[in-house]
């Protein structure tokens, strides 16, 4: 094995760890415990599963640190391609970091709200509290998507170029970025725009960049026989 067949492996690695914890976090979790329709049913659940709630905040937490790390292993992996590219990929993946971080802030609060409330009764305005603090977490998760699209717009154009690469995966990662942000400026302009086709299936091609992208470096590393004129790379 190469170095740069190893660094790919390792960077295939880190999205596994980014995917997996991301649709556990994102995914998973609040198809089990959030009702946005009612907001008595979303307390209660939280508060009958908190260890369920507890670690998806956990795994949000290692999911954004190896979001952190991801973007430095491609630069490694991908910068002899073109340098001023892959630090542009860095910057946009890496300014993300933060601002997810410091937005599981608002699910503390849901942790605290629930606690100092015990149990909740009719009339109590601890659910409607809790509501907004799930709400101002998706929005700040909508800010966040916009550095979540833009990173792939030049990722995905190093992956079309590098040449040891699947180009078809470069392809997906730069419609990813156009569909992230294509759904920020509809979700926030377009009333309703959740619930029409576009809303439903504009990111999918990002889906299936990243998740490709993944699998290919984990697995296949890189074509060994089109990296020759890449001895740089380590």
């Amino acid at each position: 094995m190469n170095p740069s067949k190893s660094t790919a492996r390792l960077a295939g690695f880190l999205y596994l760890i980014v995917i997996v914890t991301g649709i556990f976090s994102l995914g998973y979790v609040p198809s089990q415990l959030i009702d946005g329709k009612d907001a008595y049913a979303t307390c209660s659940n939280i508060l009958a599963s908190p260890w369920l709630f507890r670690w998806g905040i956990i795994s949000s937490a290692i999911c954004y640190i190896a979001f952190l790390l991801l973007p430095l292993v491609l630069y490694k992996l991908l910068h002899p391609v073109n340098e001023t590219s892959a630090r542009l990929m860095v910057v946009l993946a890496v300014v993300s970091v933060p601002i997810s971080l410091l937005n599981l802030q608002h699910k503390y609060e849901v942790l605290d709200l629930l606690k100092n409330a015990g149990t909740i009764t009719d009339g109590s305005p601890v659910p409607g509290l809790v509501m907004q603090s799930l709400r101002n977490y998706n929005s700040g998760l909508l800010i966040s998507q916009i550095f979540w699209g833009l990173w792939l717009l030049p990722f995905g154009w190093l992956v079309w170029r590098s040449e040891f690469l699947p180009k078809i995966l470069g392809f997906f990662l730069m419609l990813g970025c156009i569909g992230y942000v294509i759904d920020f400026v509809g979700t926030t302009g377009v009333p309703g725009y959740n619930d029409t086709v576009i809303g439903n299936y504009i990111t999918k091609p990002a889906t299936i960049g990243e998740i490709g992208i993944c699998l290919w470096m984990l697995i296949v590393g890189i074509w060994k026989k089109n990296a020759t004129n890449y001895n740089s790379i380590e």
